[in-house]
């Protein structure tokens, strides 16, 4: 064997050592942190940091310079970082690297998550049975199942319309069932709960209630599918722990929905942030539905958000039908009156049947 051969023998036996020592100071990384976690202590300690560089600065000798070796173990330092948040992130419920596949929500006849678009239309409000009844109507025409509406309406300001309640739960329930629709419709309290089960099958919760985390753990309880928006100012890790306490009762029927955020834009009622779809896809196994409605606030923008959504992935949109929205009680600007409605799904459908082939032929 030449010197040459011997030297570099001798590298990768050292590098083969570096590798599993590097291991084994990964492993008590994560030790460490689920100790932090169960102590309620943050994972990153500046002090600890200086500590371990000062002490690499004192027992260096070379022949790399104190920067260089420094700058080295941050790297080491950041990845074991990031390796004990990985680690406690797979522990999610939620997430896929939990359970790899896919879920899939069935909700009469519907199968959410099965690589299809399906759409959740309905108005914003009930405000009466010939309302939502006509809206009903023109679901069933096209061919739709699922049929939102709020009767339970959480707003801004307190002198708005906040609802029928009970009462329209009952006109969505009757006139649901006179099409052969589901109900998908929002419960702010959880007190609410039991009753609103007779009449609803999705309970919605709604972006300002993302973190009411006394009703996610209602909602958890129950065995029926859960609508989980998106909180207007939420991350998609915040997002996601909103579902892992539903998840954590007991309930994996579970649809997220990207609605939204606030930003400082003022073209748009919300910034719609497209990218948390393949973001969530990727991260959970959960369906995810785009509501281009409440993300844009403008009827001309709901087209093209809507095949924005599709095109990157989403399972669902949902957007906003009134019969006549000049008179709507609430959002009167930003829903579709039927004739809009038929033309809007018209190309809709279209758009998600081409995209359903090029898919499948990938």
């Amino acid at each position: 064997m030449s010197e040459l051969e011997g030297l570099r023998s001798q590298i990768e036996k050292t590098t083969l050592q570096m590798l599993e020592l590097l291991n084994e100071r990964g492993r008590i990384a994560q030790e460490i942190g689920k100790l932090k976690e169960m102590q309620g202590v943050k994972r990153f300690d500046p002090v600890q940091e200086r500590k371990l560089l000062n002490m690499i600065a004192d027992h260096n000798e070379g022949p790399f310079t104190t920067s260089t070796v420094q700058h080295i173990f941050k790297q080491i330092f950041k990845a074991s970082l990031e390796l004990q948040e990985d680690d406690h992130r797979q522990a999610l419920l939620v997430s896929r690297k939990k359970k790899p596949d896919d879920t899939i929500v069935s909700i009469h006849g519907e199968n959410i998550g099965d690589g299809k678009a399906h759409f959740i239309m309905g108005p914003c409000a009930v405000e009466s049975y010939d309302q939502v009844k006509a809206v009903a109507q023109a679901l069933k025409a096209q061919g739709l199942k699922l049929l939102r509406g709020g009767a339970f309406k959480p707003r801004t300001s307190p002198y708005d319309f906040q609802g029928l309640g009970l009462e329209g739960l009952k006109i969505l329930k009757q006139a649901a069932d006179e099409e052969g629709l589901a109900v998908v419709s929002e419960i702010l309290n959880p007190y609410d709960m039991e009753a609103a089960l007779d009449y609803v099958d999705v309970i919605q919760i709604g972006a300002r209630n993302m973190q009411n985390f006394e009703l996610l753990k209602v909602a958890g309880a129950v065995r029926k599918p859960v609508l989980l928006k998106r909180g207007l100012a939420a991350t998609i890790e915040e997002f996601m722990y909103a579902a892992e306490y539903i998840h954590a009762q007991g309930n994996d029927q579970i649809i997220l929905c990207e609605r939204g955020i606030r930003t400082y834009e003022k073209a748009t009622r919300n910034t719609l942030d497209i990218s948390a779809v393949p973001i969530l896809k990727k991260e959970t196994h959960l369906p995810v539905v785009v509501d281009v409605t409440h993300s844009t606030g403008r009827k001309d923008l709901l087209l093209p958000a809507t095949k924005a959504a599709i095109a990157i992935g989403a399972d669902a949109v949902m957007a906003e039908v009134h019969p006549d929205p000049a008179v709507a009680l609430s959002d009167s600007a930003q829903q579709m009156d039927i004739a809009q409605f038929n033309e809007y799904m018209e190309e809709a459908k279209a758009f998600a049947s081409k995209i359903e082939k090029e898919t499948a032929n990938i």
